[in-house]
């Protein structure tokens, strides 16, 4: 693809912002600062990936790998506002669901332990990480909020806090894995994928894109329960005191 294409996408970003003019949006400054800011930063990323890649020395994996954690978990907490603590808690949640996937995927031999293999799929699994968490955070605050009196009744009847959240806690994990389950149900029929699309435009043969679409699919699975779980299970207790009070 030659940039002369690339620059022609820009089209298509036309086309929102025109939405965005006749439904009177206010999003046409948000689609442009957001279209220059992607050109940016995957021009910049491009350069860091070749540098790593030709240089094949795990300090620098490890060091890309915690940056993007790092930069999920702050974005993940925009989600958070109003909840104590939040960042040190998605960044544990990013951190494990990117350790315990990771660690599977090396552990097992599905993918080597290089640059090349080890930053893209971390980057799927971070970002399905982050997304997840955002949405389950939403979700425990939102569900706190409408079902308080029924909280605080069974607080009052000598629940614990705990006993307490647990339909929030359910209705949350439910919330951050629905739109993966959806996706497992849907996939190859809905839609193809963006790592199998990827790789048949590169040139692989269907049926091995299909195997790495598989474990990407079943991987990304792992990653938002591992997330979710984590995140529901510190959040719903920044919404209690030490005495099992709602605050």
């Amino acid at each position: 693809m030659s940039y002369l294409s690339v620059i022609l996408a820009l089209s298509f970003v036309l086309v929102a912002v025109v939405i965005s003019v006749r439904e009177n949006l206010e999003l046409e400054k948000d689609l442009m600062i957001g279209t220059f800011r992607a050109f940016v930063q995957l021009i910049a990323i491009g350069f860091i990936l070749k540098f790593i890649f030709e240089m094949e020395k795990w300090p620098y994996i490890v060091v890309m790998i915690g940056f993007m954690v790092l930069a999920a978990a702050r974005n993940a907490e925009k989600r958070g506002q109003g909840v104590k603590n939040v960042f040190p808690m998605l960044l544990l949640a990013i951190s494990m669901g990117e350790i315990l996937t990771m660690g599977m995927m090396l552990g097992l031999k599905i993918i080597p332990f290089q640059a090349q293999y080890v930053i893209p799929i971390s980057g799927m699994i971070i970002g399905n990480g982050m997304v997840a968490s955002a949405l389950t955070l939403n979700r425990v605050k939102a569900e706190i909020e409408s079902r308080r009196e029924e909280i605080l009744v069974l607080l009052g009847l000598g629940a614990t806090a705990r006993q307490a959240s647990s339909s929030t806690l359910q209705a949350s994990l439910k919330s951050a894995l629905i739109p993966t389950v959806d996706s497992l149900k849907t996939v190859g029929i809905v839609q193809l994928p963006g790592m199998m699309t990827g790789l048949i435009i590169g040139g692989v043969s269907p049926l091995v894109a299909v195997k790495y679409q598989l474990v990407v699919m079943l991987m990304i699975t792992s990653t938002v329960s591992i997330t979710a779980m984590i995140v529901a299970y510190f959040a719903y207790s920044k919404f209690f005191t030490e005495r099992h009070q709602l605050i």
